[in-house]
């Protein structure tokens, strides 16, 4: 089988070594005079190699993929909900530890699954059952009779353990399964991506376009950096060759503290908590020049610095196993620089993330407003068309503006309760938004409601871009960033792109406003009528017809051959995507049309009849009130020249 391939070969001829890692294909030769020099190349025998993690690495979706075949048995065998997704979060951590140090020698897990367990998977369920129930008990408080290749495990904690699960029942397949999922090197992973793809496995919509949704490491960087990382790395090299200047920007570190009040799997968090270790390690190799260091008191920023709020309860429990797997991989890369092994076992320490609606709990509840110093995030975007009834209430209850409401989008919320949370503080706050927050009248009625909590000034602002990443059928979402604080800023910045997929261009400003411009603070109104003279502006026509009225280019010219009466009774359709990017689409338009034409022309009438079928099946009383097949829902279709905007 694939699992049981090597992952190194070593060959030597006592003169020469040649080295091959068979998963990413690197190789090192060097002689024997140099192997004092190599010896990093052999930290995985000690458990403590330290291996770049690359975000694109196939190796996130292949993990998550199997870990999906593992879900969708248990599932089917009838045990799912709450006990199925702890489990999974569970086995993720375990098999992390198994290929990076945590459980010794590596690999213990995946041997004592295939060697203490029946071929049928029959007790294996019971058997994970006591081996979590081994890593939640301390060393000196465990049976002295246990299983000799338990009992080397070593004692986790961190609650990750603690709570009691129904025993699952598993086959031969899933036990296959889970051991294939144990042959991928799990040292690779992206815990800043991981979770959102392995999150991805729950859902089967989600499953069908697995790694399209995560947010990218460049686009989190795009939040980070001007929020907070560029100006600790110019601090830090500001202090390089002085001792005491490192130390003290180190205990500025420990004391900055984050929250992301709508984490999601942690992706933000996870990234941030990276980076801050990164500087940390660099303070610890300047020091390390001149003096030695006690490596175990040394390290001193930590996961407990980072809060977050999620509503449901999966991801949630995988951001916080996120943030210890990415503290490990960073405790690898100081082992491997000072040549010690650093480990934090048992999990004394953990992040805090809440399982609760962000727009109704108190933040203060989750982290102490005094002790928060960056708040950053991505929170859901849902047009105000598109909001649910619940939605409506979290928007009330954040804004507490009817009109508000009505015209904003969801993610206006969280920078609700941002401004009001930050009042008086010296907290930075950074948000991937929308890019409809900035333009029309939600800007106006935006900031009036943020107003109301103080006067948030914009400190640093990214213009409209893509979100991408490099996935496959990603979602067309166009996006700014907005970094604000309540109090003036000493620098402003805005990062401009020519165009939404451009890399963005840094312009020093010295004002920006809501709509981010450089320019002073104005509001535009909405005014309900034109004050000019002009013709009126109104929204396009509205078909409301479940997509009947409407043909691609070959359904056209397959109705028009086969009905040519047809051509009479269907316009060129134009409208957003029409109008700026080109596409061609047709549409059924039968305004004056009499009856007797539209009976002539068979698939026409199908398709009327299929758009009365449709509205009266709506939920929206004012849509079934309106039956008719053969119009839009609202016609507002100029009889002359227009502009289209």
């Amino acid at each position: 089988a694939e699992r049981d391939l090597p992952r190194y070969v070593l060959v030597s001829d006592f003169a020469r070594f040649r080295l091959e890692d068979l998963d990413s294909g690197e190789r090192h030769e060097f002689s024997l005079k140099d192997l004092s020099k190599n010896l990093r190349l052999f930290g995985f025998i000690a458990g403590y190699e330290a291996r770049p993690v690359r975000a694109q690495d196939p190796i996130n979706l292949r993990a998550a993929e199997r870990m999906g075949k593992l879900h969708d048995r248990l599932k089917a065998s009838g045990f799912e909900g709450h006990d199925l997704e702890v489990l999974l979060v569970r086995l993720l951590f375990s098999l992390f530890a198994d290929d990076t140090g945590i459980f010794q020698p590596v690999q213990s897990f995946r041997d004592w699954i295939e060697n203490r367990t029946s071929v049928d998977g029959s007790d294996l369920g019971a058997k994970l059952t006591q081996f979590f129930q081994v890593l939640n008990t301390p060393t000196e408080k465990r049976q002295r009779n246990l299983d000799e290749d338990l009992a080397a495990f070593p004692y986790v904690n961190g609650k990750l353990f603690g709570e009691r699960l129904s025993i699952p029942e598993f086959d031969a397949g899933m036990r296959t399964d889970l051991l294939e999922a144990a042959a991928l090197d799990w040292s690779r992973i992206s815990p800043a991506i991981f979770g959102a793809l392995f999150q991805s496995v729950m859902d089967p919509k989600a499953r069908r376009n697995l790694g399209a949704h995560y947010t990218s490491e460049e686009n989190i960087l795009k939040v980070i950096e001007p929020l907070f990382l560029d100006d600790l790395r110019a601090e830090l090299t500001a202090a390089k060759g002085n001792a005491s200047k490192l130390f003290e920007f180190q205990k500025k570190l420990r004391t900055l503290t984050f929250l992301d009040p709508a984490c999601g799997c942690g992706n933000f968090l996870v990234v941030a908590y990276r980076e801050l270790r990164e500087l940390e390690l660099e303070i610890l190799r300047q020091v390390e020049k001149n003096r030695s260091l006690d490596i175990f008191h040394a390290v001193q920023v930590n996961v407990d610095q980072f809060y977050g709020i999620e509503i449901e309860e999966f991801p949630a429990q995988i951001a916080q196993v996120a943030l210890w797997l990415t503290d490990h991989q960073m405790n690898q890369k100081v082992s491997a620089e000072f040549g010690l092994y650093f480990a934090r076992l048992p999990l004394v320490t953990s992040a805090t993330i809440a399982h609760g609606n962000a727009l109704h709990i108190d933040w203060e509840d989750v982290v102490p407003r005094w002790r928060v110093t960056h708040i950053l995030g991505n929170p859901p975007f849902v047009g105000h068309h598109l909001q649910t009834a619940q939605q409506k209430a979290d928007m009330r209850a954040a804004l507490g503006d009817a009109r508000a409401v009505g015209v904003l989008d969801y993610v206006t919320a969280w920078y609700a309760i941002a401004a009001r949370f930050i009042q008086g503080t010296e907290i930075q706050v950074a948000f991937v938004s929308t890019n409809s927050i900035t333009q029309g009248e939600q800007v106006g009625i935006l900031w009036r409601a943020l107003f109301k909590a103080g006067r948030p000034s914009i400190r640093f602002a990214h213009r409209t871009f893509r979100w991408r990443n490099e996935a496959k059928g990603e979602a067309a979402v166009y996006c700014v960033i907005i970094g604000f604080c309540n109090r003036e800023p000493k620098a402003r910045v805005i990062f401009d792109y020519e165009s939404a997929d451009a890399a963005p261009h840094r312009l020093p400003v010295e004002f920006i406003n809501a709509y981010l411009v450089d320019a002073p603070w104005i509001l535009l109104e909405n005014r309900p009528s034109n004050p000019f003279g002009q013709p009126e502006m109104s929204y396009g026509s509205k078909p409301t017809d479940g997509g009947h009225f409407f043909l691609d280019a070959g359904e056209f010219r397959r109705m028009v051959e086969a009905q040519p009466r047809a051509a009479k009774l269907i316009r060129r359709f134009m409208g957003t995507q029409e109008f700026l990017y080109g596409e061609q689409r047709w549409v059924i338009w039968l305004p004056g049309v009499p009856p007797e034409d539209i009976r002539a022309v068979p698939d026409v009438l199908a398709r009327v009849e299929a758009v009365s079928k449709f509205r009266a099946k709506s939920k929206a009383p004012s849509t079934r009130k309106y039956p008719h097949g053969t119009l839009f829902r609202q016609v507002t279709q100029p009889r002359g020249d227009y502009i289209l905007i």
